[in-house]
């Protein structure tokens, strides 16, 4: 555990995530919601009950995890091995696992800065309110983190240089962003369109994190949540066997 927040505080003084996770994932967030809210907020969404604001939400919650998993981590990582940090990490008694855990804790705290400036804006500001189980609501949220920071883990093994990187979270981070409803609403994209961004795994678990905030029932709860479990481990697995300290 020593090691864990030696390496936590390394990796905040040395991390690449300051300005620019601040800006895509707390600043991005909190500015598509603003936008939303003055010009479309008290709308209904696609002809349903809920409004603009309420179904966009959810989904800007998980912008902080998308922007700090599929960029946050990935670029450290790689930022670190080609500046030969990773090498001198593999001299101590520092473990793969432990690195890991502290630059994905620094993730977490982004997302979950992210979370806050988001809920307090919403609330404070928009007047919004939660009709689902708040309980729920963080229960799907952390599930959803998990299993979009293990693709964020098991891309940053596959990144050996930052160029690489950049292509690779860039081929990764911007479909998600923009496809899953996570910025832009699911229910203005046409019924290709959404069949289509169905596929990503974000798009499901802004279906389940949606649909609990509204307090509606879930559709296809067990195999979204399925998914992002068999995500998690399939991920965190070949992770082990795709990380290299140069």
């Amino acid at each position: 555990m020593k090691r864990f927040w030696t390496l936590y505080k390394v990796e905040q003084k040395l991390g690449l995530r300051c300005p620019d996770m601040l800006i895509f994932g707390v600043g991005m967030p909190v500015g598509v919601l603003v936008l939303i809210a003055v010009v479309a907020g008290n709308k209904t969404a696609g002809g349903s009950s809920y409004t603009f604001l309420q179904s966009a939400f959810a989904s800007l919650m998980a912008v902080g995890i998308c922007a700090s998993a599929f960029m946050g981590i990935p670029l450290t990582v790689a930022d670190y091995r080609d500046k030969k940090i990773l090498k001198h990490f593999f001299v101590t008694p520092c473990t793969p696992m432990t690195l890991m855990s502290a630059i994905v804790a620094c993730s977490v705290a982004t997302a979950v800065l992210s979370g806050i400036a988001v809920s307090v804006v919403a609330a404070f500001v928009f007047q919004y309110r939660m009709k689902g189980s708040p309980f729920l609501f963080i229960c799907s949220y952390l599930l959803v983190m998990t299993a979009m920071y293990s693709i964020g883990v098991f891309l940053a093994g596959l990144c050996k240089s930052v160029k690489m990187a950049n292509v690779i979270t860039t081929a990764v981070y911007f479909p998600m962003l923009f496809l899953s409803g996570a910025t832009i609403p699911f229910e203005l994209f046409p019924k290709g369109m959404q069949t289509v961004a169905s596929v990503l795994p974000l798009t499901q678990g802004i279906k389940l994190m949606k649909q609990i905030s509204m307090g509606d029932p879930v559709e296809n709860a067990a195999g979204i949540i399925i998914l992002m479990i068999a995500i998690t481990v399939i991920c965190s697995l070949l992770s082990k066997f795709t990380f290299r300290w140069e």
